[in-house]
Formats: structure tokens, C-alpha cells, sequence
């Protein structure tokens, strides 16, 4: 048997733990288990009783302090009775409390549709859609029974994801968030007061895995939620933007809309991909203004400056004030250029050994680039931000945390006939920061975000 290599709260003694959990539960013995390389805890486990082997999946806490529904066995409950209804979602065959695992029948197939014919993504797509309808259609009562709070009203439906983010975001909150402040006021001004029904929603959609040319199984639903169904059309059409769903997202709609009987509103739609930007920013912004030990740091600043440039993009839509168009960074070698290329030399002679480590130091390249950008560019998009904050204010500052906490404090007491001005002024800070990280690695999913197209060309 394979060891796991430890990761956040996960050393040997508590895979051990797991291990014999597992045997406990299945009256065979694990005879091989492979630690999957990402940036939460899981592993897939092969199990022996009576002269057979069958390959169980483990999934465990993405520790750190960015969970929204922090206790793990919310999801097991949920896919257990999203099993029981008939959906197709993984068995769960037991729950270990400690350490926090899942363990649950492992899906066969995979996320990639390359090999796959246009026919043939077309067909898988209109049975996921069929599922995913099938799934909205359930009714919410038994999910509230399992603790999944049920909103009443358009408001409370349209907001629901808000609503259960928002402790998490004021509890880990780690600096000023002027964009992020303006969003949440933005929204709440705006619901879609008509969708006033609610349905269970995976919430983080279009997670499903193909084999053999047909879909097998839907999964992940920690963020699930009882909210307005086209939450998952939203998320899924984000998810298409780097993980292509197969059939071209007009396609899945109005595969959606036939299973529904019911047409899409595409502007709530945007107005879902929009909060679910805001989100999943909020979710990770204390972490990224305050790094924790442990936590794997460059996919939070990978996930902030994509969803940044999302929250724009579905702004500018729904609001119709265009995003600004900035000149280009001059070319320029920060001062402490040499010191940072002997680190990226360092790092590229230390020997590792395993996927896991070799993840590991590719991540640390991913930082070091980082700060080689903010190193080149970094003082400038500063000062040109702090210029802009006091023309607005008419008021001088001298560092940027204090520009920031200026700017969302008037933007707490600003009324909507404002909304143009900041937006202006907001979308401007961020594209600046784009144009600083985007031509790194990690700023490559910024550079290509794009609003999910739900209506055909």
C-alpha cells in the first residue's frame, strides 16, 4: 500500500485512521491508496474481499479557513439523498467524523471531451441537462429536513447564496474590499423580484464526468442550497469558460429549457454569475489579504483575480457602463530583479521527489513570479490608484490601505445615483491589477474569463 503524502490536517496518523475506517466499513482490507494531487484532500482506495477489488473514493476537508459549510458531512447527507431520489450522484457508503472523510463509490470517466464528436457531446449534453432539470424539479422539502436552509420570498431566494456567505466574509474579512462592498449593495438594490420559486441547486454546476461516450455521474456538492434554479446555469456557463461542458452552453440551455418547459431569463442569469463572482471572492479574499499556513496560496490568488475580472465583465452588462480601456504598462525591471531570479534558480536546483512535491515547488514558482511583477509594476499601479481615490474624495493619502478604507467607506453611504462613477472608478483598480498579474501563469485564467454566452450567436 501507497502512502498519502500529509496535507493540511491529513499526516499519516489520521490517513491510518481513515484506513481503518474504510476496512471497518467494507469487511475487506485496503491493499492500495493513491492520494489524489489537488488542492483539497482526497484519495482513491482499492479495497480486497473475497478474491475481488473494488475502488472506493475518499474525500476529505478542504481545511484552512475559506469553507462556507465548514462540517463535511452536510455534503454526504446531501448526496445520499440526492442517491436515494434516483439522481445520478455517488453512493455514499459511510462518513468518518476524524478526521472529516467521505468515503463514496468512485466515478468512472473524466472531465475531458476531446476525443469526443460533435454528435456525441451533443447527446451527453442534453442527458446532463435532463438530470440537472430532473434535479431542480425534487422537492425542497426533505433538504430542509436535512438542515439546508430553505428561503422564503424573491429577495431571500435570488440572495440566498449572499445571505450564507456573508459571515464567513465579515468574520475573515482581512482589509478593505471597496469592489466587493459596492457589489453586495449593488445586488441587493437590484433582485429579480419576479423568481420567487425555489429549488435544490448544486450551486458550484456543471461538474460531471463522461465514459465510454455517455455521462455517468454528477459530483461535488458542498455549496449545494435550496435557491433560483438558474443559479446552476449561471455557474455551469462559468465553468464552460475553462472546463468546456462538451456541447456548446446554447445548446445546454436550451436542452434546459426543453426538459423545463419553461424559456431561460438570460439577464438573471448574469445577475447569478455576478453574485457568484462576488462569492467566491469573498469566500477567499481574508485569506488572500492574510495568508494562512498551509493553504495552497497561489490557487487563491488565481481564483481572486479571475473572479475580479468576472465581477466586471457581469457589471458592466447589467448596468450598461462600459469598462475602461487603459494604456499599456511601460516596460520596466523592478529593483529587486537580481535577487529574485537567484530565488527562481535556487528553487529550480532543489531535488524533489513525487508529484505531490513537484506540485508543491510549482507553486512557489507561481508566487515567486508574482512578486517579480509587483517588484516590476507594483509602486506605480499603487500610486496611480491612491491619485484616483483622492480625486474623489478630496482628500490626500499617502498609502493605499488607507485610500481603500476611504473608498468603501463612502461607498457604504453612496446612493445609487453614484453607481456610474464608482463603477468607473472601481473597474479601473482592477483592471490595473490585471494588467500587472495577468501576464503571469496564474493570471493567465483572468486574462481569459469571459461572460458564459447562454443565447446563440
Amino acid at each position: 500500500m501507497t502512502n498519502a503524502a500529509p496535507l493540511n490536517n491529513y499526516d499519516d496518523e489520521a490517513v491510518g485512521r481513515i484506513t481503518a475506517f474504510v476496512e471497518q466499513l467494507t469487511g475487506g482490507k485496503v491493499v492500495a491508496l493513491e492520494r489524489l494531487v489537488r488542492w483539497r484532500p482526497s484519495w482513491f482506495v482499492d479495497v480486497e474481499s473475497e478474491g475481488t477489488v473494488r475502488r472506493l473514493h475518499l474525500r476529505g476537508d478542504r481545511g484552512g479557513d475559506v469553507s462556507i459549510f465548514p462540517d463535511l458531512k452536510r455534503e454526504a447527507d446531501v448526496i445520499a439523498l440526492l442517491h436515494s431520489q434516483g439522481l445520478p450522484v455517488p453512493e455514499i457508503y459511510g462518513y468518518l467524523a476524524d478526521p472529516p472523510c467521505i468515503v463514496m463509490e468512485a466515478i468512472e470517466g473524466t472531465r475531458d471531451f476531446s476525443a469526443l464528436d460533435a454528435a456525441t457531446k451533443s447527446a451527453i449534453g442534453r442527458v446532463y441537462m435532463q438530470a440537472v432539470a430532473a434535479m431542480h424539479r425534487l422537492p425542497v422539502e426533505p433538504f430542509a429536513v436535512a438542515g439546508v436552509h430553505r428561503p422564503e420570498g424573491a429577495e431571500a431566494i435570488a440572495l440566498v447564496g449572499l445571505d450564507a456567505y456573508m459571515p464567513h466574509y465579515r468574520r475573515t474579512k482581512s482589509r478593505p474590499e471597496p469592489l466587493l462592498e459596492f457589489v453586495i449593495g449593488w445586488l441587493r438594490r437590484n433582485v429579480p423580484r419576479h423568481r420567487d420559486r425555489a429549488s435544490f441547486i448544486q450551486f458550484d454546476s456543471g461538474q460531471y464526468l463522461v465514459d465510454q461516450g455517455a455521462m455517468t455521474k454528477l459530483y461535488d456538492f458542498e455549496f449545494s442550497m435550496i435557491g433560483d434554479p438558474l443559479v446552476d446555469i449561471a455557474t455551469m456557463g462559468m465553468r464552460n469558460s475553462y472546463e468546456p461542458l462538451g456541447a456548446p452552453l446554447p445548446d445546454l440551455v436550451r436542452y434546459y429549457e426543453e426538459a423545463t418547459g419553461e424559456p431561460v431569463d438570460h439577464d438573471a442569469v448574469v445577475f447569478h454569475v455576478l453574485q457568484f463572482s462576488l462569492l467566491g471572492t469573498m469566500q477567499f479574499t481574508g485569506t488572500v489579504g492574510r495568508p494562512c499556513p498551509g493553504d495552497p496560496h497561489s490557487v487563491y490568488l488565481m481564483f481572486d483575480l479571475a473572479l475580479r475580472r468576472s465581477i466586471l465583465l457581469a457589471l458592466s452588462h447589467l448596468t450598461g457602463d462600459p469598462l475602461p480601456e487603459l494604456p499599456p504598462l511601460e516596460q520596466r525591471t523592478g529593483d529587486n530583479a537580481p535577487l529574485l531570479a537567484k530565488l527562481v534558480d535556487t528553487l529550480g536546483s532543489l531535488p524533489v521527489t513525487g508529484e505531490a512535491a513537484e506540485a508543491h515547488k510549482a507553486q512557489v514558482a507561481e508566487l515567486i513570479e508574482w512578486v517579480q511583477r509587483a517588484d516590476d509594476h507594483g509602486a506605480e499601479m499603487i500610486a496611480r490608484n491612491i491619485a484616483d481615490v483622492s480625486a474623489l474624495l478630496g482628500r490626500r493619502f499617502d498609502r493605499w490601505a488607507d485610500a481603500a478604507e476611504a473608498l468603501e467607506a463612502h461607498i457604504l453611504k453612496a446612493g445609487p445615483e453614484e453607481d456610474a462613477v464608482l463603477i468607473n472608478l472601481l473597474a479601473t483598480i482592477e483592471e490595473r491589477r490585471l494588467q500587472l498579474f495577468g501576464p503571469t501563469k496564474l493570471g493567465e485564467a483572468a486574462c481569459h474569463v469571459v461572460l458564459p454566452a447562454t443565447l446563440p450567436d
